[in-house]
């Protein structure tokens, strides 16, 4: 079963959050419903369009600083590697 995962959300203008968890959906859902407080919400950051899962949390939160310390460019050709339309890839 894999434990963490790295997501990165985006806002209808394309304004983008990298993030990291250990339970996908649920955090997901929390960003879809305002249930976090600060950039996400204050930009209604809350489509999933690229994740990325992990054996465990270490792993995931060392690719998120990698990510993180990425160029909006390699960012977004990472997302469009495999959501070329920047669909929703929502969990539930």
């Amino acid at each position: 079963m894999k434990t963490g995962y790295v997501y990165i959300l985006s806002s209808l203008s394309r304004r983008l959050y990298i993030g990291v968890t250990s339970n996908l959906e649920s955090r997901v859902w929390e960003h879809k419903h305002g249930m976090i407080e600060g950039f996400t919400k204050t930009y209604k950051i809350n489509l999933l369009v690229h994740y990325e899962d992990y054996p465990d949390m270490l792993s995931a939160i060392a690719r998120e600083k990698q990510l993180k310390g990425w160029v909006r460019a390699k960012k977004i050709a990472l997302i469009l590697k495999r959501n070329p339309g920047w669909e929703d890839l929502r969990l539930s």
